[in-house]
């Protein structure tokens, strides 16, 4: 019961920061913490300590908790980019985490073509098909499963540790776009025969051809997060 109540007034408050309900400069106390999310003490401390972890706050004796600006946060934390994402500014976000992608999978995908091992080129194969299968079947919550894992192997075969750690960023990218509706309801084929061609370009050893397959696949995913968004604003 701890846990939940650590994890509920994590969330609450985490996304009330995100979203800038609680402004930079906000002061927050200890009592009023408690009060206002009904939990003891120590729950308060420990939300407060996971908070300045992230860069979110901080705190000083007889001043209490101070939300920080925007650039102190840790916006490569998987948490914080799942409350941007929950929140009323989530074009904003996503279109910053499609410009990292951008810059780093395509990258990745090339280096992955020269360093892979051979296991994670038949992994990745292997997770190309399970695509083009569930894609097909509008599997969608398997599809983003499958689509998790091939980006997380692409990601650690570069054998780039920095590339690495970004696959839970990533993963909160997928994983956001089909949680807030804005994936097609059958995955796009050419998007499909796209993650197909990373995988085959990258079993072969071909970096040029995996780089711009990549490439291709983030501003593919690019346009259709903004004709989404658009769509769902237009509603």
């Amino acid at each position: 019961m701890g846990t939940d109540r650590h994890e509920d007034m994590l969330d609450e408050l985490g996304a009330a920061i995100a979203s800038g309900e609680l402004a930079p400069g906000a002061v927050l106390r200890s009592e009023e913490l408690q009060e206002r999310y009904g939990t003891s003490r120590t729950v308060a401390r420990e939300v407060v300590r996971v908070l300045e972890t992230m860069g979110l706050t901080s705190s000083r004796r007889r001043v209490g908790v101070t939300v920080r600006e925007p650039a102190e946060w840790n916006h490569y934390d998987p948490r914080l980019i799942r409350w941007q994402l929950d929140g009323a500014d989530r074009p904003t976000a996503l279109r910053t985490l499609t410009e990292l992608r951008s810059a780093v999978e395509p990258c990745a995908a090339r280096f992955a073509a020269i360093r892979a091992t051979p296991e994670e080129r038949g992994r990745l194969r292997a997770l190309a098909v399970h695509l083009q299968r569930t894609a097909r079947a509008r599997d969608l919550d398997t599809f983003l499963g499958h689509d998790v894992a091939f980006h997380d192997l692409l990601l650690t075969a570069s054998r780039n540790p920095m590339f690495a750690q970004l696959s839970s960023v990533v993963a909160e990218v997928l994983a956001g776009r089909t949680g807030h509706g804005l994936m097609p309801e059958e995955p796009q084929p050419e998007a499909v025969a796209l993650h197909v061609e990373v995988a085959e370009a990258i079993d072969l050893a071909e970096p040029e051809r995996a780089e711009r397959a990549m490439r291709d696949i983030v501003e593919q995913a690019r346009e259709e997060i903004a004709a989404a968004v658009s769509s769902n604003l237009g509603g």
